[in-house]
């Protein structure tokens, strides 16, 4: 956000599920694990209600260098793999940059 000093970068990751139950378990571990890397600010699992069998991951990190360091950590390509064979279809990734209200003054 410019002119308040604060780089905030923000990931979504969308899972539809071809094994839920044990796609959730996974899921659920890579969260909890990624919480520690350095400069992530927040990650949370979430499970739509609105498409069964989809899973949301938001995360938030100190800035781009965290995001990238994160996704090529251990961690998440441990998460990557596990997942082969019970997702439905490639998980969605976006990249996102925070927009101030006091930006659009």
């Amino acid at each position: 956000m410019p002119g308040d000093g604060v780089d905030l970068t923000v990931v979504t990751m969308i899972f539809d599920a071809a094994d839920p139950e044990a796609l959730l378990g996974i899921l659920a571990r890579y969260v909890v694990v990624s919480r520690m890397h350095p400069g992530c600010r927040n990650i949370d699992l979430l499970s739509s209600v609105t498409e069964p069998g989809r899973f949301v991951i938001v995360q938030k990190w100190d800035g781009a260098d965290a995001q990238r360091a994160h996704f090529d950590s251990p961690d998440m390509v441990e998460m990557a793999r596990a997942c082969e064979g019970l997702v439905a279809r490639r998980p969605e990734i976006d990249l996102l940059e925070a927009v101030s209200a006091q930006d659009l003054e």
